[in-house]
C-alpha cells in the first residue's frame, strides 16, 4: 500500500547553530535559574577537560532534558544515556556516563537532573560526554515525550558533525552503498548514502536488531553522534538508530546515477521547452527552467541548482523523464519548495509504463510547497519498465485566496528499484 512522508529539510540555516557566550535565565522573581540550557554546558568545553561548577555555570547546577537514546534496544555506549532539549531556538544535546543506571531511564523520559556540580565534561572518541554525575540526583518528570527528529543531509552530517552531536536527526532517500547482499545485517557501519554525502550507519553488536536483514534503502532516523580515534583526528559523523521502528520508507536499491540533483548544464528559458542531458539522462523540461539562484532557489547543499517551474499558468508545466528504468520502482523520493516568497502550488508525481505515451497520477496532488525545502518519498511497487514526470498543474494567475500557483522548485529526484 502507498504511504507519503513529508518533512521539513531545513539546509540553509546554518547561523543558528553558532552562538557566542551564554546568559543564564533569571527567574520570575529576578533571581538566576538553577537550570543551564546543555548547549550552554557544551559552550564550556575548549578542549580539554572541565570539572563543572556554579561559578563556571553562572549559578547554574540543574540541567534537564527528553531521553532520546534507547537503552533497552542496546545500540548506545554501555552506560550512557542521550539527553535532549530545546532552548534559546537551539535544539542541542549530550551524553551522560551513568554506568549501571543507565538501564533506568528510557527512551521518552523527560528528566530534570538535580546537580551537575563536580560533574566533569570530556570527550570520548570525539564526543562530549558528562560524567560523575550521580543518578540519584535525577529526577523522572514525565515518560513517553514525543521527540521530533531534526531533518538534515548527510553532507550537512559530514561536514558540520559538531553541530547535531547528540540529538535526533531523520536522513530522507537513504541508500546503502554498496547494496547489501540478502544476508547482510545492521551490524557494524554501513556507509549510507542520500546523493549529498556519505557517512555510517552505526549498529553495536548488542543492538536487539543487529542481526536484521539491512535494507538497500530507507529513511534513516536516529542519533548523530560524531566519532574520532583520537584527539588529533578530525570527528566524522556516525548515524546511531535506535530500533527498528527508527527505518520506514524501506525500498529497493537506488538506480545507479540517482539521485538526480540538476547540476551541470542550464535551461534559461521557461517558454521553451528543451530536453537536456543530465547525469541520469534525458530529462524533457516544460515551462521549466534550470539554474542556480542562490538564497531563492530550494535546493539542497551542497547543490547549487534546483528545477524552477513558472508561476501563473493556465496550462500543465512538466518535469519529465526520457527514459525509462527498467527494474520496477519501489520509491521515489525528490525535495520540493515554493521559489523565492512565492504562492505555494500544486503539483502530483505520474508515472508511465509506456515509453511515456500515457501517464497515470501516483498519489495525491501535493499543495504545501512553502519557503523551507522539503522531502517526500511515495513508497510503490511498479513492475517491469517505468518512467515519471512532475506536473505543476495550471491553475491561473495566484489571487491568494481560491487560486495559489507560484514558482516551485524541485531537486534531488531518486527512484529504487523494486524489491
Amino acid at each position: 500500500m502507498k504511504r507519503i512522508y513529508q518533512t521539513l529539510v531545513a539546509l540553509l540555516m546554518l547561523g543558528t547553530w553558532t552562538s557566542c557566550e551564554y546568559d543564564n535565565y533569571e527567574t520570575q522573581e529576578g533571581s538566576l535559574s538553577p537550570v543551564i540550557a546543555i548547549q550552554d554546558i557544551r559552550h564550556l568545553y575548549k578542549g580539554e577537560d572541565v570539572v563543572l561548577t556554579r561559578q563556571n555555570m553562572k549559578e547554574a547546577y540543574q540541567v534537564r532534558g527528553t531521553v532520546i537514546s534507547d537503552y533497552a534496544n542496546g545500540n548506545v555506549v554501555p552506560g550512557t544515556i542521550v539527553l535532549q532539549s530545546f532552548k534559546k531556538g537551539l535544539t542541542k544535546g549530550i551524553t551522560l556516563h551513568l554506568g549501571d543506571a543507565a538501564a533506568n531511564f528510557a527512551l521518552g523520559d523527560s528528566l530534570l537532573v538535580e546537580n551537575i556540580e563536580n560533574a566533569v565534561l570530556t570527550k570520548v572518541n570525539g564526543a562530549l560526554q558528562l560524567r560523575g554525575i550521580n543518578p540519584g540526583s535525577i529526577t523522572k518528570v514525565a515518560t513517553n515525550r514525543p521527540v521530533t527528529p531534526i531533518n538534515v543531509t548527510a553532507y550537512l552530517l559530514d561536514s558540520l558533525p559538531e553541530n547535531y552531536e547528540a540529538t535526533l536527526v531523520r536522513v530522507y532517500a537513504g541508500a546503502i552503498k554498496p547494496n547489501p547482499a540478502a544476508t547482510d545485517t545492521y551490524t557494524g557501519l554501513k556507509a549510507l548514502t542520500d546523493g549529498t554525502d556519505t557517512i555510517d550507519l552505526n549498529t553495536e553488536s548488542s543492538a536487539t536488531f543487529a542481526t536484521a536483514t539491512l535494507p538497500a534503502s530507507a529513511t534513516f532516523t536516529g542519533i548523530a553522534m560524531p566519532f574520532a580515534a583520537s584527539p588529533a583526528d578530525a570527528p566524522k559523523a556516525r548515524l546511531w538508530p535506535r530500533n527498528l521502528n527508527d527505518m520506514v520508507d524501506v525500498g529497493g536499491p537506488i538506480y545507479e546515477g540517482f539521485p538526480e540533483t540538476f547540476e551541470g548544464p542550464t535551461k534559461t528559458s521557461y517558454t521553451s521547452p528543451a530536453t537536456l542531458d543530465l547525469k541520469t539522462g534525458k530529462w524533457r523540461f516544460t515551462q521549466a527552467l534550470l539554474g542556480p539562484t542562490a538564497g531563492r532557489d530550494r535546493f539542497s547543499l551542497p547543490g547549487l541548482q534546483a528545477v524552477r517551474f513558472q508561476q501563473n499558468l493556465s496550462s500543465a508545466a512538466y518535469l519529465q523523464m526520457e527514459f525509462n528504468v527498467l527494474n520496477g520502482a519501489s520509491k521515489v523520493s525528490f525535495s520540493y519548495g515554493a521559489y523565492y516568497t512565492d504562492a505555494s502550488s500544486t503539483f502530483r508525481l505520474e508515472y508511465s509504463t509506456d515509453d511515456g505515451k500515457t501517464w497515470k497520477a501516483y498519489g495525491p496532488n501535493i499543495t504545501d510547497a512553502n519557503s523551507v525545502a522539503k522531502t517526500i518519498t511515495y513508497t510503490m511497487d511498479i513492475p517491469g519498465k517505468v518512467r515519471f514526470r512532475i506536473n505543476k498543474l495550471g491553475l491561473g494567475t495566484t489571487n491568494n485566496t481560491s487560486i495559489n500557483n507560484g514558482r516551485l522548485n524541485i531537486d534531488d529526484f531518486a527512484v529504487y528499484e523494486k524489491m
